[in-house]
């Protein structure tokens, strides 16, 4: 009697503790968020900054976490259907639930995000101010809360006396305890990696386990104190089991853990969840998994630059298809961003729907520093500018998409015949950014040295180059990389978040983001006006897998530097080195190569699109690329979107992506097909006729 009486006391006061733990955590949440709202009610054009970005709307009380921009909004009937069969299996899955919590658990709509559980706290911060009223009612319905849960740890005590005794006389722990707890386990590791799970849910689940802890150890202590003599025999019998049964017991949980497979409920196989420190991270998901949980086939091809830079080449392969497209990413971003919005909003589901070959590019700059040496000091990794992603890795890449394209297509077409002059393929370009610079880098060096560049369209959206048009914040920025170069450079090699706890950290404060509009607009609209005021979701981007704990994509210091450079000069050129020594031996001219004075040798066309919303490369300076392109008699076209500069990617445009394949479809690769066949008829003409 006594024993129940503490146990009731203690779970009492547990409850209490939890409650006024919980409350205390939101209440500052609360406080966050809202000093948030009035901050940013205070600061000027955040509705331009922040329009047209779903989920940061101010509202008047809390809103359940929400998935990230780029896997809700704008997406196929196909996604919505997978994705509501995901939140409704997450639902069903979660069965565990003691009726000490249900008498405590307020209801929330449940979140398209997150699961409805206490364990990992994710609604908990979405519930209504709890009052003093709520408090009153809870230790009034304590007794009935209690009296209804007797049956429920009656039958508890029962199960666990039979198992612990039909454990030690056998001298095993019988295989279903094992299971039964590394299920726990898993649960419990699933909750705490959750990927889509923040800082604040990751407190509760903390708070929660803690207090768990310490109210188990008091509660085990107060049981040996009201009886000693039971606890000893039990002590007793505990080391008598280990000391007979260790080397069963030991065969047993061996046994448990090797399996590599389990059943689920519907007879489906799932892996076996590895708990490591890998299984930690936050979204370890890469563009293989992205693509592959859509049902599109997958490819991964290895190339290695000419200086030993590892690279990974992505596909989604359509092995038979004459026309191929090759989409290159630009700075701090990866493949991931050409997948990023689901079947109907992504360029590389749209351009493979629509019969291409598709090829992701990687540039060099990934923080796990991929190289044939795999010794190379920090510093010489990353001694690379926009040079070396122009000359060394797109080349690379598209010659091993020819080298692939070639062969399987002269097996799958052994009577083709490729010329001097032609190819079995053509091959479009579409490239963002920096992505844009680089490839014009490519195709006029190629050019210059009378090599095959085998691009027949170039789509450049918002391409780097000229930069002479921007906001104060970059020309300050650019002032301080052209003084301080020569001390900063062997301090700070690169631009990346350097380990992978802080890289977590950022994963999981970008998710608190999502799920605090006010914080979330305030963060957004300080990020913007760094950035000259684009509108771009730079905090939704964060939450982007491939910047994860195991990896994420960096930029080199001299990256940083060759775009300072171009804007001092207000010219497209090559890296300068910083003398004219330097510049010789390698350009062979005492000042770098100025790009833009050779676009005459750009001899495809070239389509160029900008942003009126772009504040990072205005319209002005992609205007510029057109007009000395124009100039020189490149057949070159420009368009405008109303987009800032991280729409072009990371945002369902239907108009954008219709544009760009409009353009992809104006490479026609049976007219090359049959450019070939007239010019094979006509060899054969010639051949007879000199018979």
């Amino acid at each position: 009697m006594m024993q129940r009486l503490v146990d009731n006391v203690l779970a009492v006061t547990k409850e209490s503790v939890k409650t006024i733990t919980y409350e205390s955590l939101n209440n500052i949440v609360r406080l966050i968020n809202g000093v948030s709202a009035l901050l940013l009610a205070l600061l000027p054009g955040k509705a331009t900054i922040l329009e047209g970005i779903h989920g940061w709307e101010l509202r008047p009380t809390l809103r359940g976490p929400r998935f990230p921009r780029w896997m809700e909004n704008g997406v196929s009937s196909f996604n919505q259907f997978i994705h509501e069969l995901s939140v409704d299996s997450d639902d069903s899955s979660l069965g565990y639930s003691s009726e000490e919590e249900d008498s405590d658990r307020y209801e929330c709509p449940p979140s398209p995000a997150s699961h409805t559980s206490r364990a990992s706290g994710t609604t908990k911060y979405n519930r209504h101010q709890m009052d003093w009223i709520q408090y009153i009612l809870l230790w009034i319905l304590f007794p009935i809360n209690f009296l209804l849960g007797i049956p429920l740890r009656l039958f508890k005590l029962v199960y666990c006396t039979v198992s612990r005794s039909l454990s030690i006389s056998g001298n095993q722990r019988p295989p279903r305890l094992d299971k039964r707890m590394q299920s726990i386990k898993d649960h419990i590791i699933h909750r705490v990696t959750d990927r889509r799970s923040g800082v604040v849910e990751d407190l509760h689940l903390g708070i929660e386990i803690c207090i768990e802890a310490v109210f188990d150890v008091v509660r085990k202590a107060a049981h040996f104190l009201l009886s000693p003599s039971k606890a000893f025999g039990t002590l007793m019998r505990l080391f008598s089991f280990h000391g007979s049964g260790n080397m069963e017991d030991h065969g047993v949980v061996d046994d448990a853990f090797i399996s590599t497979a389990t059943t689920g409920e519907n007879g489906q196989t799932s892996m076996e969840r590895n708990t490591n420190f890998q299984s930690l991270s936050t979204d370890a998901r890469t563009c293989q998994d992205v693509i592959t949980e859509l049902g599109y086939p997958y490819e991964a091809i290895h190339v290695i630059t000419d200086d030993g830079y590892v690279l990974v080449l992505e596909r989604i392969p359509r092995r038979d298809a004459r026309k191929a497209v090759y989409l290159q990413h630009g700075v701090f971003d990866s493949s991931m961003g050409w997948v990023s919005n689901g079947v109907v909003g992504s360029p590389a589901f749209a351009a493979y729907d629509r019969g291409y070959d598709v090829f992701l590019g990687n540039f060099r700059g990934l923080v796990s520093r991929e190289h044939v040496n795999k010794n190379i000091p920090l510093r010489e990794y990353w001694r690379y500018s926009i040079n070396e992603h122009g000359t060394e890795d797109i080349p690379a890449m598209i010659d091993k998409i020819h080298e692939v394209k070639t062969a399987e297509l002269r097996l799958s077409k052994p009577d083709i015949e490729e010329t001097n002059d032609d190819q079995l393929y053509k091959l479009c370009a579409i490239c963002h950014s920096l992505g844009g610079a680089a490839m014009l880098m490519y195709v006029i060096t190629h050019r210059l040295q009378d090599k095959p560049h085998r691009l027949s369209r170039l789509v450049l959206l918002s391409p780097a180059g000229f930069h002479q048009d921007s906001n104060i914040v970059f020309s300050a920025i650019e002032l301080i990389l052209t003084l301080m170069a020569p001390v900063l450079s062997p301090l700070v090699p690169a631009f990346y978040i350097p380990t992978r706890f802080f890289r977590m950290l950022v994963f999981k404060l970008a998710r608190d983001l999502h799920n605090l509009p006010a914080v979330g607009g305030l963060v957004q609209t300080l990020m913007s006006y760094v950035v000259g005021g684009d509108s771009s979701n730079w905090v939704g981007v964060l939450g982007i897998p491939h910047y994860n704990t195991n990896d994420m994509p960096g930029v080199s210091f001299r990256v940083a530097v060759h775009l300072s450079q171009m804007k001092r000069a207000k010219r497209f050129r090559m890296f300068d080195y910083g003398s004219p020594s330097a510049n010789m031996r390698v350009y062979g001219s005492p000042e770098p190569l100025d790009l833009g004075e050779h676009y005459e040798l750009i001899n495809i066309p070239v389509d160029l699109v900008a942003g009126q919303k772009d504040k990072v490369i205005r319209p002005s300076m992609v205007k510029r690329h057109y007009k000395v392109m124009k100039g020189a008699g490149v057949n070159v076209s420009f368009n405008e979107f109303e987009y800032a500069h991280l729409d072009f990617t990371f945002s369902h445009r239907e108009e954008l992506l219709s544009y760009v394949m409009s353009r992809l479809l104006l490479v026609d690769p049976k007219h090359q097909m049959n450019q070939r066949a007239s010019r094979s008829r006509k060899k054969g003409q010639v051949a007879a006729s000199s018979m």
